[in-house]
């Protein structure tokens, strides 16, 4: 597979991951919001719709971190990036993907793939009465690691293609307002 196929696809994936993340927010203001109008209308509170929502927040998080990278809005310390030139921007990146974002999410998904595979072949349950199964939970870790992954191998190739002349990339980072 060439690296423009790879970059693309990639993307592709980071983009539905991303789409299911934006649907988890609303899914889990929904189920918070009737969690607590039940609670304080009936008086009726279940563990296993509190769970759910710390599963939502998970996928929103680990789904959503491939796209965010591809868009660029990821949170980094901004002390010489917005002050270099853009050559110098991809270098950055370059080494920030290189050193830091590869491969650590390499030893993560290497640390959660077991954990995930344990819950799953044990059938987990939450200890809670009326809590859910724990492996899908789980799941989300390995797979949000291993999507950041091969995001940051596209995000990596871009990059090297943008210093060789081959595409242009908008290194503009818009800081967040203090």
């Amino acid at each position: 597979m060439d690296i423009v196929k790879f970059t693309r696809v990639a993307d592709g994936v980071s983009d539905v991951a991303g789409y299911i993340a934006k649907w988890l927010v609303l899914l889990a203001c929904l189920v918070s919001a009737g969690n607590a109008v039940v609670r304080y209308l009936i008086s009726y509170s279940s563990n296993g719709l509190l769970e759910i929502q710390w599963y939502m927040f998970g996928g929103i998080v680990l789904l959503g971190a491939a796209q965010t990278l591809r868009l660029n809005e990821h949170v980094r310390v901004d002390l010489l990036y917005s002050w270099v030139s853009d050559r110098t921007r991809l270098w950055i990146d370059i080494f920030g993907f290189t050193i830091f974002l590869l491969p650590v999410m390499g030893y993560l998904t290497y640390l959660t793939l077991p954990f995930f595979l344990q819950s799953f072949e044990s059938k987990e349950m939450s200890m809670n009465a009326g809590g859910l199964i724990l492996w899908p939970a789980k799941a989300l870790l390995p797979t949000g690691f291993i999507l950041l992954f091969i995001q940051g191998l596209a995000e990596l190739a871009k990059r090297i293609a943008a210093l060789a002349g081959a595409i242009r990339i908008d290194t503009h980072y818009e800081a967040p307002l203090q």
